[in-house]
């Protein structure tokens, strides 16, 4: 099968949606107000350059994997990142990573990093494999600004 990556448009959206639901992972991840449409446009006019999709050119409707990546000028974060369970273990997430860090370092970037649920094993081996460190020396915290966005654990 060949897999291609592009760039993420918001016309991708309710197929990106629709990927992100089809795994409890990425389900957990998302919140009613970022990940929502407009969320998700405001998202990508900020990082237009960021953002890619890998598909299979025989249906571009099927989207099989995803990674939303961003910067605020120093450093870069994976927000979401997803492949279609059934096309995993074939290299896709591996090809999108590469090219958001070769998009990051493009926009001058030094510092790339994302957060992973602890409880989940896979992800937190994938990230291990591509070289990123777990950082057991800091405390994540959120505040929830919008009663609508769920504070988290």
């Amino acid at each position: 099968m060949e897999i291609k990556i592009r760039p993420v448009v918001i016309d991708d959206y309710d197929l990106i949606f629709e990927l992100w639901n089809s795994t409890e992972q990425s389900r957990r991840a998302l919140n009613p107000v970022d990940d929502s449409r407009e969320g998700i446009e405001k998202y990508l006019k900020r990082n237009p350059k960021t953002c890619f999709l890998a598909y299979n050119p025989e249906n571009e409707n099927k989207i099989l994997g995803v990674i939303l990546t961003g910067h605020d000028g120093r450093r870069a974060i994976v927000h979401h990142m997803c492949v279609h369970p059934d096309y995993r273990r074939k290299g896709i997430a591996h090809m999108l990573v590469i090219k958001a860090e070769e998009a990051m370092q493009m926009e001058g970037i030094s510092k790339i990093f994302g957060l992973v649920f602890t409880d989940n094993e896979i992800a937190n081996s994938f990230w291990k494999a591509e070289g990123y460190s777990l950082r057991t020396n800091l405390n994540y915290r959120n505040k929830s600004l919008n009663d609508k966005v769920p504070q988290g654990e």
